[in-house]
């Protein structure tokens, strides 16, 4: 299934998620909302694109195959540049090669084909940034030094992340479905903790709670729980159900809406449009600092919880610069 939420920055860029989900109304909700997510994250990260995602339903260590990923390609295709793919959970770089044989809309490459390769380094720096400016907010300084930091989901994304944290002398506690996931992170760096499960890890005394997995990791049992003072990770759709942004703020908690401190995976496959420069790329992610301080102004202003605040200028920009499309060039 392929989603294209809107074209009205640009052409929908999203990557292709390959994963067993229980059933095809599974897989159209995650798609539908992933792809509006794409959408906000793009515009609110500055980029020339509208917002897509597609899913592939089933297991890829199972049904991964060369034919079925150009099959795939040749779809894309077929929607003649309206949609960008790039990777996702369940797929790669090499999956995008085999995808761009037969498509020319394919994002992500490996670096030996010119692409921006492992999109998770700048996704894990983006939320440091954005972690950095939430920690400057509540503490006064954009400094993870001398804070537990919870990090739910040490895969791609989450052991770039706590590389970030050891480095800026944050204490760090992790969790992983995965067990090898979470001893390759402790191999890594020594003094880094680890708790059984996302459960134990929220009630653990944190100061900075970080889901780096899968959506929906802010449930009303969650917040209920909450001892960090900041939520700010990785993971896509991180609110179980509309309200709990509202709950957070009731309870003192800073959320840094997920689809804008994890823009840095998009902007670096996004560069790849232009032909790649990590350098460049690199310093957009960095911006993701100034988008959150801004963020969180505007939602002092306002009023408002930070994810209300943040989809009101990701609203203003496709709204604002949407309507470029109606002065006809000729």
């Amino acid at each position: 299934m392929i989603a294209v939420y809107s074209t009205a920055l640009g052409p929908a860029l999203g990557g292709t998620r390959f994963y067993p989900y229980a059933s095809e109304q599974d897989a159209l909700e995650d798609v539908l909302n992933l792809s509006r997510g794409m959408a906000y994250k793009a515009a609110l990260a500055g980029l020339d694109l509208g917002g897509g995602k597609a899913v592939i339903i089933g297991d890829p260590a199972q049904l991964k195959t060369e034919a079925l990923l150009r099959a795939y390609g040749r779809f894309v295709q077929s929607l003649n540049g309206r949609y960008y793919t790039a990777c996702d959970v369940g797929t790669n770089s090499d999956d995008m090669d085999h995808i761009a044989r037969e498509c020319s809309y394919v994002t992500g490459r490996t670096v030996a084909h010119g692409g921006a390769g492992d999109s998770s380094v700048l996704t894990a720096y983006g939320v440091f940034q954005g972690m950095r400016a939430a920690a400057e907010r509540v503490w006064g300084a954009p400094t993870l030094h001398g804070r537990t930091v919870g990090v739910a989901g040490v895969g791609k994304v989450g052991r770039h992340l706590v590389r970030h944290l050891v480095e800026d002398g944050a204490t760090v506690v992790v969790t992983d479905v995965d067990q090898a996931a979470v001893a390759a992170v402790q191999a890594e760096h020594v003094d880094v903790r680890s708790v059984a499960d996302a459960d134990a890890l929220v009630a653990s005394g944190l100061d900075v709670y970080a889901p780096c997995a899968l959506g929906g990791a802010l449930t009303d049992e969650v917040v209920g729980q909450l001892s960090a003072k900041i939520v700010c990770g990785a993971a896509n759709n991180q609110l179980a159900h509309e309200g709990i942004e509202k709950q957070l703020q009731d309870r003192g908690v800073l959320y840094a809406p997920d689809y804008m401190v994890n823009a840095g995976g998009l902007i670096q496959v996004a560069d790849e449009l232009e032909g790649f420069s990590f350098e460049r790329a690199r310093q957009r992610a960095e911006k993701i600092f100034d988008t959150t301080a801004r963020v969180f102004d505007l939602a002092e202003a306002d009023g408002v919880p930070p994810a209300v605040a943040a989809d009101r200028l990701a609203e203003r920009r496709m709204t604002e610069v949407g309507r470029l499309r109606g002065i006809w060039l000729g």
